[in-house]
């Protein structure tokens, strides 16, 4: 099997890398992303670790792109290019690049979207801003199912047993991924379809013996982030740099913080529905009461509020 190689100090995909990405086993077909960059070590090594099992094209972004959550490039063209056979990388983000690849630039669709290794966690409300999730999610958003993978601590110093864990746990869901795809195909339009899953797996940077299996868990949360870092540039003028994410204040038992600090890879179901569901009736309520203050009238469309007569001013 071909290696990643290793050239001025950065991981490069290097000529041997087609039986990385075109294995001989191809039960499974995997979209494969990230947010560190087509070069990041953790993506690298996971690729590699994948394609014993199942066929793997990565489509990653050129740079990094962390942050990025569910951002799509529209002002601004794409372009795709390829490292190696099954390799390419995109000057976007990384739901760019699961985009891209799920609406043209694959001429198949891919069992299961992968995101990952992330260097460092998504945890709480990391999941918010990742675009290590946010890869997967836009799989998850075309009806495929994703897994986010990423290490609870930065560092490479053990993303062997981070890779060898992620390896485990996607072969493991081989049949559930088969059952969706199976499923799909005979009930695209049956409103019973469970539809496709969304996990979002974080592993303690630790020796694979330290490792203590795997534990469901609920999100945690953090406390508001750190405040932002001023500068002034060469020119006199202030510079703004997002301050770094707060620390853990939700990490009671159960959640993924939790979890990992007790040497467990923490996995969470996630879902896109954000709607406050138990707030529902109250905010009817303050609806119907506001419309009735603004005199509003209902019609089959819902509830229209009456004109003032007069539009809004431009600034």
């Amino acid at each position: 099997m071909g290696v990643a190689q290793v050239t001025g100090g950065a991981l490069w995909w290097g000529p041997a890398a087609w039986d990385i990405a075109r294995p001989y086993n191809r039960r499974m077909r995997i979209l494969l992303s990230n947010d560190d960059g087509y070069q990041a070590p953790g993506l690298v090594a996971l690729a590699r670790a994948l394609a014993e099992f199942a066929e793997v094209d990565v489509v990653a972004p050129e740079h990094n792109n962390s942050a990025k959550s569910n951002a799509l490039t529209l002002n601004a063209p794409l372009y795709v290019h390829r490292a190696a056979p099954g390799v390419r990388y995109v000057n976007g983000t990384p739901a760019d690049c699961v985009h891209i690849a799920l609406t043209g630039l694959l001429d198949y669709r891919p069992d299961l979207v992968v995101s990952g290794i992330n260097n460092g966690a998504n945890m709480g409300d990391d999941t918010i801003y990742s675009g290590t999730v946010g890869a997967a999610m836009e799989g998850y958003l075309f009806g495929i199912p994703g897994i986010a993978f990423s290490l609870a601590e930065k560092g490479w110093a053990h993303l062997d047993t981070a890779v060898a864990l992620a390896a485990e746990l996607v072969r493991t869901l081989q049949p559930a991924v088969e059952a969706h795809r199976r499923a799909s195909a005979e009930a695209s339009h049956d409103a019973a379809h469970p539809g496709p899953w969304l996990l979002n797996v974080n592993i303690p940077n630790l020796p694979r013996e330290q490792v203590r299996g795997f534990k469901v868990a609920r999100l945690g949360r953090r406390h508001a982030a750190e405040p932002v870092i001023t500068q002034v540039n060469p020119r006199g003028e202030t510079m703004y740099w997002i301050g770094a994410a707060g620390p853990a204040k939700d990490d009671a038992e159960g959640t993924d913080f939790h979890a990992t600090r007790l040497g467990y890879a923490s996995i969470t179901p996630l879902q896109i529905d954000l709607t406050d569901h138990a707030r529902l009736g109250y905010w009817a309520q303050t609806a119907a009461a506001l419309s009735a203050a603004l005199g509003a009238t209902t019609h089959p469309g819902g509830v229209r509020v009456a004109a003032t007569g007069e539009a809004p001013r431009p600034w």
